[in-house]
């Protein structure tokens, strides 16, 4: 893109907008070198890339790009082996926590947006490159200002200690000089320091008071700076660790040079990854704070900007236009008097169409599209040079000629005043000349002019219109609103009369203009009437479809708010009925147990097992499921519900495994436990993963009466010898029965049975393992055992 339209259109002046929102030199860097770009592939990658900054400036604030500096010199100095000080490793450092600080922020970002809202910042976060090892220890070793900290080593740690302690000695034994009687004979009681060294000011009358070394005497010679005899010997100590803690902070920085040296590529290419996060963080802060959108790209160069605005004018001045171009027309002929807006519209033009293909936002409603020109040429102002002896009119014809050989199809020409600065009726004929000549080259081009000829051409060539900017009647200004479609009319008469022109006067000039003049102003007015009837009548339209649209917003918030109140009830109405359950339960497992020691007493079996089973079942079947959400971890979970045939599962309200014979039903399924085959609803299940097949197979011999086994053996209230008898006898019945596992309750209390039973299944060598249930199966008070 030639860099006289960049002058022209005030391109550096946006580049100059977007300055203060960069944070490091190399972002610095990127935003000198920007530019328009050509093909629709980099604009677009460049669009893309300030949706994704303003996608993660809406999630987050923005991408965390500390304060970087340019770290490119350093990496030179250290590719000849140089050691870097420690304010260079402290950039250096810096650089590295950055990238451990972006590297966190965007693993933390994906959880929370999106991957397809974030289009390529993803792929370049990959390139970082992390040095964890290196970074730790630099972070340790070098603050941000370069300073070496204590923790650099721990020689550094102990020289550092021994200069504090040394200091606090000096400063003690001095402080006898200035705090007590002594201190008559200094000219000021404080402590100061000379070559290094500690000294106190002395009255040079009493230069010997205090024996010593003189340092230095003030510019009079009435103070001399003596290190007194008493202090000599701590601060040559004082010197000596000096020297050495100068020794070990070199040795440091060449410790850390070395350490750094063989990452410096990645290091360069984090830094240069670094500044191109930071101006893209620049490009989504500018847009949100120009409150600009992102423009579609139109290889065809349909341009369609719509309610563009200027972004170097104050936006709560500037007045919004829609500006089409390449679509039903290649040329656009605005008319119309000065201060009108027509140099401003083709300035928005042009600048918002540099700003979209240097891959900017432009301050346009969504769903403006730009083209993709290879060059844009603009002849905008008064050029005239005195010094090149150019007048006005010279000066456009130049830039006119030095454009005309170089446009194509790819082209977009913007001119200002066209045929200004010379005879109206020649400069309209140049005019029409130099439009035909550029639409000949299938370029495309918008012109101001203030011919009257050229409204006619609008009308009279194909792929031509005309536009003019609106003239308020009333009050003889301009509104800076384009009205395409409709060339602009002379005012000229009647703001004369409106000035105070006597109508005399005004009325012999209206004579003297010919009629066709009059009637094509008449014509155009009645035009801009009917427009703006139209216009009225969509404003009105538009406000009628605002007012649905937000009622259509308030009805669905209602909408919503009623469904999750609704919803509430009905989750705390199933809290509710589960209590009630629980309570239920409660009652009927006490009445279950009172049934099976009758039962036991009697030697009878009235109520068999597994209808005892059931009615349990029956009543769990009434608790109720809380509903789920819809997030990952709960959609995990919902997958682990879906069954099929042969599947392993847990039947919650049992505790039990077994496997899925057939489904019964929707939601219910027919399930082996053991010899008993059960319905159970498939929201009493839970897919778990199958046991390992046992080593040897081993023969297993049913009883006529194993069918009576219950899965679940209960000794609350039976006495520790009966308990155990029974334990043993039900172990077999159970071996017998072919049962996978059992429960043993046998209750809390004292520990005595549950310690029994624990040693007996040590020792049973048919018993693989055991463990106490879960919390909500009785927990300690109850043992489940695994057969082998």
């Amino acid at each position: 893109m030639n860099s006289k339209v960049l002058n022209t259109l005030e391109y550096q002046q946006v580049k100059q907008q977007l300055a203060p929102y960069l944070v490091s030199a190399t972002g610095q860097q990127a935003l000198n070198d920007l530019q328009p770009m050509t093909t629709v592939a980099d604009i677009q990658r460049a669009l893309d890339e300030t949706n994704d900054g303003v996608e993660v400036y809406r999630l987050k604030g923005g991408i965390p790009v500390a304060r970087l500096a340019d770290i490119q010199p350093h990496m030179k100095r250290l590719a000849i082996g140089a050691t870097l000080n420690g304010s260079e490793l402290g950039q250096v450092a810096r650089v590295l926590r950055t990238t451990r600080a972006i590297t966190r922020f965007f693993a933390d970002l994906l959880a929370d947006a999106p991957e397809n809202d974030i289009r390529h910042l993803f792929d370049e976060v990959d390139e970082l490159v992390t040095l964890p090892e290196v970074t730790k220890r630099l972070v340790t070793a070098i603050e941000g200002d370069g300073h070496i900290t204590d923790d650099a080593s721990p020689e550094l740690s102990h020289i550092r200690g021994s200069i504090r302690r040394t200091e606090t000695e000096i400063r003690n034994q001095m402080g006898h000089y200035t705090r007590g009687h002594d201190a008559k004979y200094l000219s000021d009681p404080i402590i100061t320091i000379r070559n290094d060294r500690y000294v106190i000011p002395v009255k040079a009358e009493n230069r010997g008071r205090f024996g010593g070394i003189v340092h230095d005497q003030s510019a009079s010679g009435q103070t001399l700076f003596i290190e007194p005899q008493a202090v000599m010997a701590l601060n040559d100590r004082l010197r000596q660790n000096q020297v050495a803690e100068k020794q070990e902070e070199q040795r440091i920085l060449e410790e850390l040079s070395n350490l750094i040296a063989p990452y410096q590529e990645e290091i360069i290419h984090n830094a240069a990854i670094l500044g191109h996060f930071d101006f893209i963080n620049a490009k989504a802060r500018y847009a949100h704070d120009m409150h600009a959108t992102e423009p579609e790209v139109s290889p065809t160069n349909e341009v369609y900007l719509r309610q563009a605005r200027h972004p170097l004018i104050d936006p709560r001045k500037v007045v919004a236009n829609d500006i089409s171009l390449g679509i039903d027309y290649q040329a656009m002929v605005i008319t119309g008097p000065n201060t009108g807006g027509k140099t401003i519209t083709l300035k928005t033009l042009g600048l918002l169409q540099l700003m979209a293909q240097s891959g900017l936002f432009i301050p346009v409603e969504a769903g403006s599209r730009v083209g993709v020109y290879h060059e844009i040429f603009a002849d905008i102002g008064d050029e005239q040079s005195i010094e090149q002896n150019l007048s006005t009119f010279s000066s456009h014809m130049e830039n006119i000629e030095s454009f005309l050989a170089q446009i194509d199809e790819h082209s977009l020409v913007l001119v200002d005043e066209l045929g200004a600065g010379t005879d109206p009726q020649e400069g309209a004929a140049l005019a029409i000349a130099i439009l035909d000549a550029i639409g000949a080259k299938s370029t495309q081009v918008v012109a101001t002019t203030h011919y009257p000829e050229l409204k006619a051409y609008g009308f009279n060539r194909p792929d031509t219109i005309n536009a003019s900017m609106e003239f308020d009647e009333q009050t003889l200004k301009p509104t800076y609103r384009l009205l395409v479609g409709i060339p602009g009319r002379s005012n000229a008469l009647d703001i004369a009369q409106r000035l105070g022109i006597p109508q005399s006067i005004v009325d012999q000039a209206r004579s003297l203009t010919d009629t066709d003049s009059q009637d094509l102003n008449a014509m155009i007015a009645d035009l801009v009437t009917k427009r703006k009837q139209v216009e009225d009548a969509q404003v009105a339209l538009k406000a009628q479809v605002a007012d649905s649209e937000k009622l259509h917003r308030q009805l669905k918030s209602e909408f919503n708010a009623y469904q999750q109140r609704k919803d509430q009830l009905i989750e705390d109405a199933k809290v509710q009925a589960n209590t009630i359950v629980e309570e239920s339960k409660t009652k009927a497992d006490a009445i279950i147990s009172d049934l099976r020691k009758k039962q036991l007493a009697s030697g009878t079996a009235n109520v068999k097992e597994n209808e005892l089973i059931d009615a349990k079942g029956a009543l769990n079947a009434l608790e109720q499921q809380p509903k789920l959400k819809k997030n990952r971890v709960l959609r995990r979970a919902k997958a682990q519900h879906e069954f099929h045939e042969g599947d392993d599962v847990l039947v919650k309200s049992y505790g039990q495994r077994g496997v899925l014979m057939r489904r019964m039903g929707k939601h219910a399924w027919e399930v082996q436990l053991g010899i008993l085959k059960m319905k159970i609803s498939d929201s009493d299940l839970e897919r778990v993963t199958p046991e390992p097949e046992p080593k040897r197979a081993r023969a297993t011999v049913q009883s006529a009466n194993a069918s009576h086994v219950s899965p679940n053996l209960d000794l609350r209230g039976v006495r520790y010898e009966d308990a155990m008898t029974q334990v043993d006898r039900y172990i077999d019945a159970a071996l017998l029965a072919g049962y996978p596992s059992v429960t043993i309750v046998h209750g809390k209390g004292t520990g005595a049975l549950r310690e029994g039973i624990t040693n007996y299944l040590k020792s049973n060598r048919q018993v693989k393992s055991f463990h106490f249930a879960a919390p909500n199966h009785g927990g300690n008070g109850a043992t489940e055992v695994q057969f082998k």
